[in-house]
């Protein structure tokens, strides 16, 4: 078959998209239209359309559409950047993406080179004296951004949405059996699967420092149309480990070389890109086992510059390793920094019941739907429990009120004057039997008694009046030994000159 190439008319815009990637398809501004016809005279051929692609670039979609279908039109997409090819979908696809770190099944990830691009349009039918009109939306994503893999929510309405945020498959050390039973490292879906076993609503693979996952994710994505993928990957240096989520460009993590001095200038390329950071394990010990496993960076670390801590890991539920002490002193120091957990899980192929396995513990999210932006908000605001035994269904959400002020969730602050009462509801599933105990600052109050839970959906009130003075009241339930089960996070209670971490 012979190559045609035909004329198109370009249209550019000035606008950059400026919304999250995820919401491109239900409504974007496209940075570039390419319109065209296709008639009988280009049937069985190849049609490339040139476009020009600006420095500054980090990903790439086009949406395709044409007319003509109805009389058994058919075109084909494809795209040459200005050095190679990189993929064609045929004719099933109408949208694809690609960036450095990933791209739609059928095309190839890696950089988006600056100069002159070819869409190309093959045509395997189109009956005489028959018109097609295509229209190619394409977006030039440059600023920082949530990305996600997937183009929209994959669950509307505000719900407690239940995740793991830390895990680890065949692309750093995570492992499985394979077929014969040999050890090896352990592909991406073998997790997905194991998250779906477990019930959960959301993961955050968060192998070593690479991005080569993110590939995997994407491809995965449309098939766990359930379970939603949020970019992450774990920044492993010598003096600590940091998840980085929402985002997949590179994070240059060679902590203590020229580029990147310290463990801030982490932190600080993280936002830049957009995305969120959490400190990880804070409490576990450093050495030959697991060099930089324990939070130790010299210099200190600017804990404004960190939105989360993982207070609880699937290697220390309890113990002197949880990294609940941890988080509870940056509490007592000033600082709003929410607790999450995360299973840490290498062996995606563990049965649920295994202590270390998938989705223990499970970090449960208030947040106003299934995306990775809604999910990430809510970590941020601190709307969080965590489920240290990775149930489907157990709850722990705390509410305070206080006159002429809105309800107040867990991670969200009340003012109140001293001699004011604030009004406290504990809502409780899945813990009869356990022990609903509550702290004020860290320490017991006698205002906020422990209470046993009878029923399996409970509630619980306290009245606790302020001194005027910065509180943090926290929920937790245990068992009767004193087993921590479930650990919410705090409402703060005055603190307006507290360290708080940036919105």
């Amino acid at each position: 078959m012979k190559l045609r190439w035909i004329r198109t008319t370009l249209f550019l815009s000035l606008a950059l998209s400026c919304i999250s990637r995820q919401s491109y398809a239900d409504s974007v501004k496209s940075d570039l239209v390419l319109q065209g016809t296709i008639t009988h005279a280009q049937n069985q051929t190849y049609v490339q359309v040139p476009f020009n692609i600006p420095p500054g670039v980090f990903r790439l979609t086009v949406t395709f559409q044409y007319t003509g279908k109805e009389q058994g039109t058919r075109l084909d997409l494809g795209i040459f950047d200005p050095n190679r090819f990189r993929g064609a979908s045929g004719g099933n696809k109408s949208t694809f993406t690609i960036s450095e770190t990933d791209a739609t099944p059928s095309y190839l990830p890696g950089p988006i080179i600056a100069g002159r691009w070819f869409l190309l349009i093959a045509v395997p039918n189109i009956r005489p004296n028959d018109v097609a009109h295509y229209v190619a939306d394409v977006v030039f994503e440059t600023k920082p951004q949530i990305e996600s893999f997937s183009n929209g929510p994959l669950r509307n309405g505000p719900a407690w949405y239940r995740g793991d945020l830390h895990m680890h498959t065949g692309h750093s050390d995570g492992t499985c059996p394979s077929q014969t039973g040999k050890s090896v490292p352990c592909p991406v879906f073998v997790t997905a699967e194991a998250a779906m076993r477990r019930g959960l609503d959301f993961i955050a693979i968060t192998d070593h420092n690479t991005v080569s996952h993110y590939d995997a994710m994407r491809e995965l994505q449309p098939y766990f149309d359930t379970l939603l993928f949020i970019p992450g990957r774990e920044i492993t240096t010598f003096w600590g480990h940091a998840n980085a989520f929402g985002i997949t460009r590179f994070v240059d993590y060679r902590v203590g070389s020229p580029a990147v001095p310290d463990i801030n200038a982490v932190a600080r390329q993280v936002d830049r890109l957009g995305g969120i950071i959490s400190i990880n394990h804070p409490n576990d010990p450093t050495g030959e086992d697991c060099l930089g496993c324990g939070w130790t960076p010299n210099p200190p670390a600017d804990l404004h510059l960190f939105s989360a801590i993982e207070a609880v890991n699937g290697g220390a539920l309890q113990g002197p390793n949880s990294g609940v002490s941890f988080w509870e002193r940056q509490l007592d120091d000033g600082y709003r920094i929410p607790a999450i957990g995360g299973s840490d899980n290498h062996h995606a192929a563990w049965p649920l019941n295994h202590p270390d396995s998938v989705g223990i513990p499970t970090t449960v999210v208030y947040a106003q739907n299934l995306s990775v932006s809604a999910i990430l908000d809510g970590i941020r605001a601190g709307h969080v429990f965590i489920d240290l035994t990775g149930s489907r269904n157990r709850i722990l959400e705390m509410t305070a009120s206080a006159p002429g002020q809105a309800t107040a969730l867990m991670g969200d602050s009340l003012h109140a004057a001293p001699g004011a009462d604030l009004q406290l509801t504990v809502h409780v599933v899945g813990c009869s039997g356990w022990l609903l105990k509550m702290s004020d600052n860290g320490q017991d109050n006698s205002a906020l008694p422990s209470r046993i839970v009878s029923q399996g959906d409970a509630i619980a009130h306290f009245t606790w009046r302020s001194d005027g003075k910065r509180h943090w009241l926290l929920p937790q339930m245990e068992t009767p030994q004193g087993k921590l089960e479930v650990l919410g996070n705090p409402i703060y209670v005055n603190d307006g000159d507290r360290k708080s971490i940036r919105q």
